[in-house]
């Protein structure tokens, strides 16, 4: 059976048919998913019951596997998954949902804010593959929602694309959970979460589309005063996720959605959090920092 993709959004994503990612794929299928993603820039594949390990070797084929370290306040002995996926569904490595007050439950809230996977990098992320297990959906909350940088940047006056073109952004995990009120952060993590540097605006290295790098992750601009740099961020977040620029998924059990952070944020929506949310994410890692690092 014959890949093909169907637009959903007027803008991007796209809804993958004929491929099932149980079992090795050839050249041309993959192939045909990257020119999907360079296309729509987040791809859906439905009904995909898949293991950890048929996950890892379907992500391997798109480069690397980003560690799951770094990322998160887990400590040794806390992780249920391997250190190819990423943990960020609503339970501990007992399998039960977080209580309330659980400070990983607090830091994962930020994945309520817009953002791109692994920004806070100094090599940042190129795909991610989030793979839905157990879903919340319908009342139960949950969506995905994807806002499309590329049309955003579209969107700016020529001014402000003037502006913009040569800024440098520093982003930190400390700086998105911190404006949710998380912490105090130990010292460890605080060395762990220092600050890196991204262009504010980036261009696709297939496409040569301009887009813009936003996250909540990102605290000032270098060479501003904080105040100003988080204020114009604030500004340029309000014009990129306007609801012309979005797309919510609803998921459905065994959904795997794939998505390109150099060219999208997306955030997570509420769910009811009695409920088990089991979402696996596998991460490929980026070819390049996007700025020069500042000297230690």
């Amino acid at each position: 059976m014959t890949i093909a993709i169907r637009q959903l959004h007027p803008l991007f994503f796209g809804e993958v048919s004929g491929v099932d990612l149980r079992r090795p794929l050839s050249p041309a299928e993959v192939a045909a998913i990257e020119a999907g993603m360079d296309k729509y820039a987040v791809l859906v594949f439905h009904g995909q019951d898949i293991t950890d390990e048929q996950q890892v070797a379907f992500s391997r084929n798109f480069g690397r596997i980003e560690q799951a370290v770094g990322s998160n306040v887990l400590k040794p002995g806390e992780r249920r998954l391997s250190l190819d996926i990423a943990d960020v569904s609503n339970l501990d490595k007992d399998h039960k949902v977080l209580a309330r007050n659980d400070r990983t439950r607090m830091f994962n809230l930020g994945n309520r804010l817009w953002h791109s996977d692994s920004s806070f990098r100094a090599v940042p992320a190129k795909y991610s593959l989030l793979s839905g297990r157990v879903v919340t959906s319908g009342d139960d909350g949950g969506n995905t929602e994807f806002a499309d940088m590329r049309a955003a940047y579209d969107a700016l006056d020529q001014a402000t694309k003037d502006r913009i073109g040569d800024l440098v952004c520093e982003h930190s995990l400390m700086y998105s959970r911190g404006s949710m009120g998380f912490g105090p952060f130990t010292e460890e993590e605080m060395k762990t979460f220092r600050p890196v540097r991204q262009r504010l605006v980036r261009t696709h290295p297939v496409s040569g589309r301009k887009s813009l790098y936003l996250s909540a992750h990102i605290g000032t601009i270098v060479g501003w005063e904080m105040p100003e740099a988080r204020d114009f961020i604030r500004e340029l977040t309000e014009h990129a996720t306007q609801r012309q620029f979005v797309h919510a998924h609803a998921w459905a059990q065994y959904d795997l959605v794939m998505w390109d952070n150099r060219q999208l944020m997306h955030r997570v929506r509420p769910f009811d959090e009695t409920k088990v949310r089991d979402m696996r994410r596998t991460t490929i890692q980026g070819d390049a920092p996007t700025a020069e690092q500042q000297a230690a």
